[in-house]
């Protein structure tokens, strides 16, 4: 039972994530701040408003294309 005080990203999120970030060499740069590993990453989103963190997936996201 998760609750609005406890953000959490989606499983889409989740897994665009771990495949994003596997095996990464080269950081992914969002909001001004390079990102080499899921957990960074994650930890990053989980910090931010929700706003904020659409923003955030959405820089890593096309930073990985």
């Amino acid at each position: 039972m998760t609750g609005d005080a406890e953000p959490a990203l989606g499983r889409t999120e989740r897994r665009l994530l771990r495949r994003i970030f596997n095996g990464r060499t080269v950081p992914i740069i969002a909001d001004g701040k390079p990102f080499l590993t899921y957990k960074e990453a994650s930890r990053y989103l989980l910090s931010l408003t929700d706003a904020a963190r659409e923003r955030a997936y959405a820089q890593m996201r096309d930073g990985a294309a």
